[in-house]
Parts: C-alpha cells; structure tokens; sequence
C-alpha cells in the first residue's frame, strides 16, 4: 500500500510540466489550476504499483480532464463578447528563455491560433509537437486510436503552420530594449520612433473590456495613432503606473490604477519589430496576474 505522501511527492515533481500542458490545452491558468486540483485527487486513489511511467500517466490523466473543460466551455467561448484572447500567464524570472520550443508555445500569438483548433486537435498538438509524447501515449489519453490521432496530428500541424509565422525568439536584452523604446515613443508623442518600432502590417486585438474603438485594428499607423492617444490619455492621470512584466515568455506592459490592475498589453516581437499586441482587460483574466507561474517541457530535477 503506498503513502499519500508518495503520490504528493511525484504529484509535485511533475507539476509545471502537467501544468503547462493544461494551460495550452484551455488557455487558462485559472482552469488550468483547477484541473491540476481535480487531477490531484483522482491521482491519491491510484494505486502507485500499477503505474509504470508517472509522467506518461498523469499527462494522460490531465489531458482528460482539461478536455472535459474546453469541451464544457466551448458554448461560453461562442457567446463571447469581441475576441476571445487566452488569460495570460505570468511567469517566474527566466522560465522558458532557454527553450525554443516553450518560449513560442505558450506565446499569446501561438496560443490564439490554439484557439481556432478543435479540442481534439488541440490537445493532440500539444502533447505531440510540444512536449513529444508517443501517438499512443495521446490515442490513450484523447480515447482515439494511433491512425487517428496521426491524421489529426497532421491536420493540426498544418492548420498551426498555416497561420503562425514561426520567428526566432529575441535575446531578453533586445527584447527589453525594444519595450522600453515603445514605451519612451508612446508616452513623448514620437510617433516616428513609435512607427519604426511597428510591424507595417502590425494586428493589435483588444478583448472584451476596451477603450479602443475597434477590437481588431491593422496597420501601423493606425494602431500606432490610437496607442499613443491611449499613452497621452494615461499620463494625465497622476495615479496611473505602467510596469514592464514577463508574461507568455514575451514582454508585457502592466497598467496600474491607484495599484489597481486595469490592463496588460503584450506583445510579439520579431527583428525588433512588434509584429502584433494584444490587449487585455476584462477584469476575470487578469485575475490570474496575481500568482507568478512556473512552466516547463521537463520533469522538475530532483534536488
């Protein structure tokens, strides 16, 4: 008979691994915490000795359940007022920098194409081209069979290819200095160093929540006119602060009302380009701002 403690013990070993395969199946850190809880309480009644690889068991076990959830959400995504942006992920110093592979799957740009993915391929796509897992490993938690899930696997691959650039990810300086540059031209007016700083053909989406007069606007000089009207607008207000903050493994902008968190802008950057921003403000996504996460494509070693 194993020890609860034994199940916490390798529960907690894979934890941001099972995590941020939760969060890019939903989108969600908030239901991504809740799948893990459930998770962790079904985990407790299994018997320890019947499992012969943890990490294939839970993964599969989560991927479940976090298809449970987009599948119960699906109608409420539909009623959705404006874009449906994914709640955005606050992450702990340094997490996925070094991991090419992790830095553009939990990128707000990635996972906004994740959106247009049915469940199925959704989840098939993060376990296989994501995080590597075997076609049966997937065909066992998505209750498909191996061909299946080879054909949605290539229907999903195709699908993400078609509509996500892939990009090198930017070094963290340049990175910074590229955010600081937008932040210097937006607040003094300088729309030439705000225009240099924006991809010609630069998407800026706005979710439910916004100021903007549009939800989806294209182009660089009018979204570059509307950001800086928004910039103007926020300096005359003396109890307003903007932060720069690590969110999705891209830099983020956070704005602040009397400490009071209004709206996060975040942002693809690409050859020192901003080649599309999002911004969020519907008060439910930012709650999830408030915890620091930790992600990873690898078991947590062993101290």
């Amino acid at each position: 008979m194993t020890s609860i403690d034994e199940h916490t013990e390798r529960f907690v070993h894979l934890r941001p691994l099972l995590f941020t395969i939760v969060y890019e199946i939903l989108g969600s850190a908030t239901e991504a915490d809740d799948v893990l809880q459930d998770s962790y309480l079904r985990w407790r009644r299994v018997d320890l000795t019947t499992v012969r690889d943890t990490k294939s068991y839970l993964a599969q076990l989560v991927t479940r359940q976090a298809l449970n959830v987009l599948r119960a959400s699906a109608s409420r995504r539909e009623e959705y007022v404006g874009p449906w942006l994914p709640e955005p992920l606050l992450l702990t110093d340094g997490d996925a920098s070094s991991d090419v592979v992790l830095t553009e799957s939990v990128s707000m740009g990635m996972l906004v194409v994740l959106e247009s993915l049915t469940p199925i391929e959704r989840a098939v796509f993060v376990l296989r081209d994501v995080f590597g897992f075997g076609y049966d490993e997937i065909a066992s938690a998505t209750g498909k069979s191996v061909d299946a899930v080879h054909q949605t696997a290539r229907r999903a691959r195709n699908h993400v290819q078609a509509r996500r650039k892939r990009y090198a990810p930017v070094d963290t300086a340049r990175t910074a200095a590229v955010t600081e540059r937008f932040i210097t031209a937006a607040t003094t007016g300088d729309m030439e160093g705000l225009l240099s700083l924006l991809a010609p053909d630069i998407t800026w989406t706005t979710g439910k929540v916004t100021a903007l007069p549009e939800l989806v606007m294209v182009g660089a000089e009018r979204v570059g006119a509307i950001l800086a009207a928004v910039f103007r607008y926020a300096q005359r207000r003396p109890q307003v602060r903007i932060e720069t903050v690590n969110c999705n493994s891209q830099p983020a902008l956070a704005c602040y009302v009397d400490d009071k968190l209004e709206a996060l802008l975040v942002f693809d950057i690409a050859d020192d380009k901003i080649i599309n921003g999002y911004g969020i403000r519907n008060p439910d996504k930012l709650a999830a701002l408030e915890i620091p996460r930790a992600i990873s494509r690898a078991e947590t070693p062993t101290a």
